[in-house]
């Protein structure tokens, strides 16, 4: 069976929006914990778009924020307002910012308790960006656990020495090298980003079935990530328990209410409910501890399989 995956670096525009929001998340939680943030972040071409809801104690300088991650020439528009009555209504009462599915994962398959094809393609990205810290995309497919083809484009960089780092970390049938020639104008300059479209790189990789919610740019009430954190360290807790193969949860939330209308996991095909965890957006926030969290470390290499409390 064929399995692919792809990566993208830190400098990749979407992952640079991601990276802003965060980062203003960052600057609202820093002095206010209890801030109420979903912010969304376009960019491209000497252009920023900051447009969503806070309520904060905190009043961060988003601009000078966004200048000194982007560069001074940039032009900043920026349209950030209060969270709505009607959502903070049950958010007040400890409820759920939003309804929603969130979806963990674990697999024995590798250390880092992720898919193969997936670990794969995001070292080889991390591999490449630390000799050329630049936008760049890595792919990598499988055939019954054997490396058939390794694609990577990676801008400032000449074939013959972005292979010889590909071929240093990863052995392959088929390599294909900036297929589409060497290239120099890369990031912002070259496209436009937007924060939370890398939703499948966020997670797990193609294979695995996510909720579909964004992470980036969102405090704990939105259950779209403290929820998908708590899926995953779920997962990770139920996969090792069993000592499992392969275990999925699935938690679901309502608008204003604090506990899950459904909370399911399938152990090596076994279906289970999720028992003995708070999963409240209160409870997730102290278990896994989010207060202590810098959310701009969190999304440029992945959400998960990293040193963060959720695994």
């Amino acid at each position: 069976m064929k399995k692919t995956a792809e990566f993208v670096s830190p400098k990749h525009p979407d992952k640079i929006c991601d990276y802003i929001a965060d980062s203003i998340l960052d600057a609202y939680v820093k002095e206010d914990k209890n801030s109420r943030v979903a912010i969304e972040v376009m960019g491209g071409h000497n252009l920023i778009t900051i447009n969503g809801e806070a309520t904060s104690n905190s009043n961060p300088d988003i601009e000078k924020l966004v200048k000194d991650i982007v560069g001074q020439d940039y032009k900043i528009i920026k349209n950030i307002v209060l969270q709505s009555r009607e959502i903070a209504q049950g958010v007040d009462v400890g409820g759920a910012g939003d309804q929603g599915i969130m979806k963990g994962y674990a697999t024995s398959e590798t250390k880092e308790f992720l898919p193969l094809e997936y670990v794969l393609a995001r070292n080889l990205c991390q591999k490449i960006f630390e000799v050329y810290p630049y936008d760049g995309k890595t792919q990598v497919t499988l055939d019954g656990g054997k490396v058939v083809t390794v694609v990577a484009s990676f801008q400032n960089t000449k074939n013959d020495k972005l292979l010889e780092i590909v071929k240093s970390v990863i052995k392959a049938e088929e390599y294909l090298i900036n297929p589409a020639g060497e290239w120099t104008s890369g990031g912002f300059d070259a496209d436009t980003g937007l924060s939370g479209r890398k939703l499948v790189i966020d997670n797990y990789g193609p294979e695995i079935a996510i909720g579909g919610g964004s992470f980036s740019g969102k405090d704990y009430t939105k259950v779209d990530r403290s929820g998908a954190y708590m899926a995953r360290k779920i997962a990770v807790d139920l996969l090792k328990k069993y000592n499992a193969k392969e275990v999925h949860t699935k938690l679901a939330y309502a608008i204003g209410k604090k506990d899950p209308v459904m909370a399911v996991a399938i152990v090596d095909g076994i279906e289970k409910e999720i028992t003995d965890y708070d999963l409240s957006p209160k409870g997730i926030r102290e278990y896994l501890k989010l207060d202590e969290v810098n959310f701009a470390e969190t999304c440029t290499w992945g959400h998960f399989g990293r040193d963060f409390e959720w695994k």
